[in-house]
C-alpha cells in the first residue's frame, strides 16, 4: 500500500469535523495536514481523530484564527513550530514520520492570505505575506540516503498562468500578482523543492484547489485557483505515485472553500 499525505485548509476544524471524518473514512490517508484550524490547542478535537484511528496528533493553534495541525495513523514527532516575521500566529508545524525505511520531515504551512490590496506600502497584510514568503527561503528540502522532506499546505499563491481561471484578469488580484508569483518561485527554487502537483501535469492544463464562497454556483463558473501545494525533496520524486484533488469535497455539506489534495508515495 502506498504512503499517503493529505493537505486541506479546513476553515475551522471544529465547525467542519463531519466532513473531516468523511475524508478520513472514505480515503484514509496515512497523514492529514490541516490549515486554518481556528482553535486553541487545548480545545483541539483530539477524541474525534483518535476514534477514527488517528492516534498521533500535533497542533499549533490559536483562538479564532489561523492554526495548523497534523494527524497520523503512525507515530509522528514534532520537530518545530516556527515563528515567522516575529509574529505568533500559528502558521507552521513540522514533524517527522517514518515511511519505507525513510524519515520524512513534513512541513505543514498556512501562508498569510495578504488582504485585498496588492500594495505593501498601504496594505500591511500584503507586506506581511511578502515578508513571510521571503523567510520561507530558509526552509530547505533536506534529504540524504535515509531521509527526505515534504512541504504541504495552503500557500495562498497560485504561481502559474493556468493555476488560475484567468491569468489576465487576476494579475492585479492578491494570490496571483507578479511580485507574489516571482518571489514564490524563487523561494521554491532556493529550497530545492519539487512541485509534485505539476510534475506530470502540463503547465497549460488548468489546476485548481480553491473556489470562492462568493460564487453563486462555484461548479458552473469554475473560477478556481491552485492555492494548495505539495512539494518534496528531489530524492522522493522516484517514489511519488501521483495525487488526487478531491474536487467533489467543495460540494459537501458546509464545505471549506478549499478541497483536500492527497499525495501518494511508494514508500511502504
Amino acid at each position: 500500500m502506498p504512503f499517503s499525505i493529505a493537505t486541506w485548509n479546513i476553515n475551522s476544524v471544529r465547525l467542519r469535523m463531519p466532513i473531516v471524518e468523511r475524508l478520513l473514512v472514505e480515503h484514509a490517508p496515512d497523514v492529514l495536514c490541516l490549515q486554518e484550524t481556528k482553535v486553541p490547542d487545548e480545545l483541539f478535537p483530539e477524541k474525534a481523530f483518535r476514534k477514527l484511528g488517528y492516534e498521533h496528533i500535533a497542533f499549533h493553534g490559536q483562538k479564532g484564527y489561523h492554526g495548523v495541525a497534523t494527524v497520523a495513523r503512525r507515530p509522528i514527532e514534532v520537530v518545530e513550530k516556527r515563528r515567522f516575521c516575529e509574529i505568533e500566529d500559528s502558521r507552521h508545524l513540522s514533524v517527522t514520520v517514518r515511511a519505507g525505511g525513510k524519515a520524512i520531515l513534513l512541513h505543514n504551512f498556512y501562508v498569510p492570505a495578504g488582504g485585498d490590496e496588492p500594495d505593501p506600502v498601504i496594505n500591511r497584510k500584503f507586506k506581511h505575506k511578502l515578508d513571510f514568503v521571503a523567510e520561507m527561503n530558509a526552509i530547505r528540502a533536506e534529504h540524504d540516503e535515509v531521509s527526505g522532506s515534504v512541504l504541504v499546505g495552503d500557500l495562498n499563491i497560485a504561481p502559474l498562468e493556468h493555476d488560475v481561471w484567468s491569468h489576465k484578469q487576476l494579475l492585479n488580484v492578491v494570490s496571483h500578482t507578479p511580485v507574489e508569483t516571482e518571489n514564490f518561485e524563487a523561494m521554491r527554487l532556493a529550497g530545492n523543492w519539487v512541485d509534485l502537483m505539476r510534475l506530470n501535469i502540463p503547465h497549460e492544463q488548468k489546476l485548481y484547489t480553491w473556489w470562492s464562497y462568493r460564487a453563486q454556483d462555484w461548479q458552473a463558473s469554475d473560477r478556481g485557483r491552485r492555492l494548495d501545494h505539495v512539494w518534496s525533496s528531489p530524492n522522493l520524486v522516484p517514489d511519488f505515485a501521483g495525487y488526487e484533488i478531491l474536487r467533489l469535497a467543495r460540494g459537501w455539506e458546509r464545505p471549506s472553500d478549499h478541497v483536500p489534495v492527497i499525495a501518494r508515495f511508494d514508500l511502504d
